[in-house]
């Protein structure tokens, strides 16, 4: 087996290809397998010792020195191991620093996700997700958790908001864990709280019994999860589902009815979500790196494995931003001048959810209610839609619109109610104060200079058109023409700039690293400081069985020297017939 060999295996491994799926891959690519140049044997053989290297204890070392590599060419790069008295690994997080720029401004929905277990160890993945401007997944951080204890949690939130310094989301979004709930109380106090809804619905069917199938009282309660609008349309509807179907006495229900502020959808307006309602974003996450990682993937490789999703998410956001410069997308509408703004402002994914709210302004009707001063007070609605019925305020001298329905405050963009007043005040732009920066397609305008102007210090890019070369040929005219002193003077300024930059960076460093010995006499491994890394014990999930798992063949009863006859077909059931010795007879 050559070299080139070997490393294009190993390339084939890392990109999560199994030992079978890469000999069938060199196979096809060289026309059969008498000209691979190795038998199959050899190539699982070398991919056996491949899999060795990673799992011969070292594991956990490596993908922290693999960690720190990179952080000494990324020195924005985060990353903490926390370790137990022996010097195993606990918990494992980290982030780069594209994912601190992206939660700077997409760091006020965050969804937390417990329900990913596909690695060697049943370490539990726990990445940290927001939503871009494009409405799709981006990643914040990503943590492993050896247990799902409040100190654990408290340990991976801490660490969080130190890498994200100090920002606190607005909504968190999480499934329905006591220990997840403590933690993020304890850490991120002002910080809404919401539960998932899809795992919410799923253990309530469990709850339903005979209900299960009456539907309804299926409609009752999933209007009350995510149907109503104001808090007074739920307290309704959800007393009379209580009445109705005599459940004042049921523990689950009344236990549901005191979380309902973390539920309730119509309880929560008040606290942007970006328009969510569960954590599937995160499982979504999941989903994308489970098609390869598996019960026998090392750290180490889902490492890689999970890089390369984000670095398809990236490029997908940058597709996406690029689709944005082409132009202003069209609509089946006449472009007014608000949908002409609304086209050049936020992107082709939110001008879509823009434009359906003001095809409903067009077709709502409108009812006029009072005023006092010069603010005016209306009523929205749709004919034959239920629950569309809203009151609009309306303010003259500023022209600020608010509605009972609080889209705006939810979600981030006007709703229908609010253009239709809009609309009938003449109001042809939407005001500055309802355009939210993070739909925008101008929302990574600051990331993307100082990215391009770090790449042209590395001479990785060149944006010189001819105009700039021109005025960068004046300039140097205009230089050569000053005096010696002049340049004297300009060169002397940029020495101490730089020696200023230098010393700063260097002070930094410093604190970085008496931080680092401070938080390694606490027991935790930190970037700066490398000790030696265990790797960590499988860990026991909550609602994991601690019994073996039975095989296919544990379904084949062998029949005793009895003479029992044998089962003619493979796995059939023997007859569900008790047996007792006559010491179990008699006790």
């Amino acid at each position: 087996m050559t070299e080139p060999k070997k490393e294009a295996i190993e390339a084939m491994s890392e990109c999560g290809l199994r030992p079978m799926e890469s000999y069938r891959y060199m196979s096809t690519e060289t026309g059969g397998d008498d000209c691979v140049g190795h038998t199959m044997i050899d190539h699982l053989n070398y991919c056996y010792k491949l899999k060795m290297k990673q799992i011969d204890g070292k594991d956990s070392q490596t993908l922290v020195n693999k960690l720190y590599d990179i952080q000494s060419i990324d020195p924005e790069f985060f990353f903490r191991v926390r370790l137990n008295a022996e010097g195993k690994v606990e918990c494992l997080f980290w982030r780069d620093s594209m994912m601190r720029e992206d939660y700077k401004i997409y760091g006020d929905v965050l969804v937390f996700d417990t329900t990913f277990r596909t690695n060697k160890y049943n370490l539990i993945c726990a990445p940290f997700v927001g939503i871009n401007n494009h409405w799709k997944n981006t990643m914040f951080a990503c943590a492993f958790i050896g247990d799902e204890t409040t100190e654990s949690f408290v340990w991976v939130f801490e660490t969080f908001l130190k890498a994200m310094g100090g920002k606190h989301p607005i909504s968190i979004f999480t499934d329905q864990d006591a220990a997840i709930a403590a933690g993020i109380e304890q850490v991120f106090p002002s910080s809404r709280h919401r539960l998932c809804l899809w795992h919410l619905s799923k253990n309530a069917n469990s709850r339903f019994g005979l209900l299960k199938s009456d539907k309804n009282f299926k409609n009752a309660f999933y209007k009350c999860l995510s149907g109503c609008i104001t808090p007074n349309d739920f307290e309704e509807t959800w007393k009379s589902m209580i009445n109705t179907f005599k459940l004042e006495k049921d523990d689950w229900f009344n236990r549901l009815y005191g979380l309902k502020e973390k539920w309730c959808t119509a309880l929560s307006k008040d606290f942007f979500s970006a328009g969510i309602l569960s954590s599937q974003r995160s499982e979504s996450t999941n989903h994308a790196v489970g098609f390869k990682a598996n019960k026998s993937t090392t750290l180490t490789e889902f490492y890689s494995i999970f890089q390369a999703t984000i670095n398809r998410w990236r490029k997908t956001e940058e597709k996406d931003d690029f689709d944005c410069t082409r132009g202003i997308p069209t609509s089946e509408l006449s472009m007014s001048a608000i949908l002409k703004q609304a086209a050049n402002v936020y992107t082709i994914t939110l001008f879509r959810d823009f434009e359906e709210e003001f095809k409903l302004s067009v077709a709502s009707s409108t009812m006029f209610k009072g005023s006092v001063g010069r603010t005016v007070f209306f009523e929205v609605w749709i004919e034959g839609i239920i629950g569309s019925r809203q009151e609009v305020q309306y303010k003259m001298e500023d022209s600020t619109v608010t509605c009972t329905c609080k889209n705006f405050e939810e979600s981030g963009w006007l709703c229908f109610h609010c253009l239709r007043i809009l609309h009938i005040h003449s109001i042809n732009t939407i005001p500055d104060r309802y355009i939210t920066t993070r739909w925008t397609r101008y929302a990574k305008k600051q990331i993307w200079e100082r990215v391009d102007t770090i790449k042209r210090e590395k001479g990785e890019i060149n944006n010189f058109t001819g105009h700039k070369i021109a005025k960068a040929r004046k300039f140097i005219e205009e230089k050569f023409k000053m005096d010696n002193k002049a340049v004297d003077e300009i060169i002397k300024k940029e020495e101490e700039r730089k020696a200023k930059e230098e010393a700063a960076k260097i002070a930094e460093q410093e604190k970085a690293k008496a931080e680092a010995q401070r938080e390694t006499q606490d027991g935790e491994s930190t970037n700066s400081e490398i000790t030696i890394v265990l790797d960590p014990d499988r860990a026991n999930t909550k609602g994991k069985s601690k019994k073996r798992i039975k095989g296919q063949y544990d379904n084949y009863k062998q029949p005793s020297k009895k003479g029992k006859k044998k089962h003619k077909e493979f796995g059939s059931k023997t007859p569900n017939i008790q047996l007792f010795t006559p010491k179990e007879q008699l006790f």
